[in-house]
């Protein structure tokens, strides 16, 4: 180690003095001062010369350039409950994965699992990044080569947007935007965009088809509506490869218990259904809020159509695959079935074996009496069908999950 200091062995005869408001600087200290900068300069130039020569310094990233037969699909909001589940598939298909997520709804500790999952080079990234600053967006997008996205990253409660609109419009719709710009710009050909059902708002006619109008009746369906227009007015000047999912009411996990739904607990009010259901059952809430029991249905509550998650990123996978340039595919991903709000808690008390207490209250702003799919479109132009339609199945894989994560991740 170099020692710049110096040792007296008198004390100074001369030192900056003042003199009629000025300084006047000892030129020998001056001189050895600008010396020490020159010295470290120089040291530091060299060691940079001596890190370019090594090859770690040379080596590009893996994820900074295209390699042959392999895909690089850019997941956003890939901590999030689905993202982290589409990104656990892609990964299992060896296909190269880089995650962006803000983390105001995502887990790093899906991150984590994913990592000790798949930890070989080249693998998966994680970027910690917001996809409202478009500069960051920008830098991603150049310095990675990408050949696809999986755009999840949004918020997602139906309730809550009626409480923030403009939240909703901000982080759906703008950030589609500044999304799909950053591709254009950087010629990355293949979207596969996360949509809704909540899009249609409340149609005439059951089951809902890809050609049922859309009226969205909340904030969320509205900017999910907003973003896929945008989507399509750019398609048709451009030769990008673009799939847009539209899916229902997404339910249950990793059926091998590696990953699982962990909401933030001050979103638990406008959270899923499951996870009420849950939380009910592990005495985390004292019950189950059902609101609404005077809709226009069987039994009064509302009916869904409930798709476990392991088929939703199934579907993801298929589009990607089937993807094609210059052409849109716009698929409805359901099972095919409603049901009713009410059988969806006795099916839960019968998943966790508690029996969860149910309060019923008045309808929630924003909610539609029934909304399932006619999954007819994707299963045959994507070969797609829901492999997982028990309930009681689906719910009990979550569950396993939720006892053995009470404190989520």
């Amino acid at each position: 180690m170099l020692n710049f200091g110096r040792a007296r062995t008198q004390p100074r005869s001369t030192r900056s003095m003042p003199f009629g408001g000025m300084d006047f600087a000892d030129p020998k200290k001056k001189s050895s001062f600008v010396g020490k900068i020159i010295l470290v300069a120089v040291l530091t130039v060299s060691c940079i010369f001596l890190l370019k020569g090594s090859t770690g310094f040379n080596s590009p990233s893996p994820f900074s350039h295209h390699e042959d037969g392999v895909m690089h699909v850019l997941v956003t909001g890939g901590a999030g409950y689905i993202g982290s589940h589409a990104s656990l598939r892609l990964l299992k298909d060896s296909y190269r994965v880089t995650i962006v997520d803000n983390l105001s709804r995502g887990n790093l500790g899906a991150v984590k699992v994913l990592q000790a999952l798949f930890p070989e080079p080249g693998r998966l990234q994680f970027i910690y990044a917001d996809l409202g600053d478009a500069k960051s967006v920008n830098k991603i997008f150049s310095e990675n080569a990408f050949d696809a996205v999986m755009h999840f990253a949004a918020v997602a409660y139906v309730g809550e947007s009626t409480l923030d609109p403009l939240k909703y419009y901000h982080n759906i719709t703008s950030n589609t935007l500044v999304v799909l710009e950053a591709m254009a710009a950087h010629g990355v050909k293949t979207l596969i965009y996360s949509s809704t059902c909540a899009t249609y708002g409340e149609p005439e006619k059951m089951p809902i088809t890809e050609g049922t109008p859309q009226a969205p009746i909340n904030p969320y369906g509205k900017a999910k509506k907003m973003a896929e227009d945008i989507i399509l007015d750019f398609s048709k000047k451009s030769d990008m490869a673009i799939m847009i999912l539209r899916y229902f009411n997404v339910i249950g996990s990793d059926p091998e218990g590696r990953l699982g739904e962990a909401p933030r607990p001050e979103l638990r009010e406008h959270g899923r259904i499951s996870g009420a259901c849950f939380d009910a059952a592990r005495s985390i809430i004292p019950g189950l809020k059902v609101r609404g029991i005077d809709y226009d249905t069987p039994d009064g509550t509302c009916i869904r159509d409930y798709i476990d998650v392991t088929d939703l990123v199934d579907a993801h996978v298929k589009a990607l695959e089937k993807a094609q340039p210059k052409k849109v595919g716009i698929y409805n991903v359901g099972t095919g079935r409603g049901r009713s709000v009410k059988e969806f808690v006795e099916a839960c008390k019968k998943a966790t074996g508690v029996e969860i207490k149910v309060d019923y209250l008045p309808r929630r702003p924003g909610d539609y009496a029934k909304v399932y799919s006619d999954p007819s479109k994707i299963r045959q132009e994507l070969n797609w069908t829901a492999q997982h339609t028990d309930l009681k199945e689906s719910l009990e894989t979550a569950w396993r999950w939720q006892k053995s994560h009470r404190d989520g991740y």
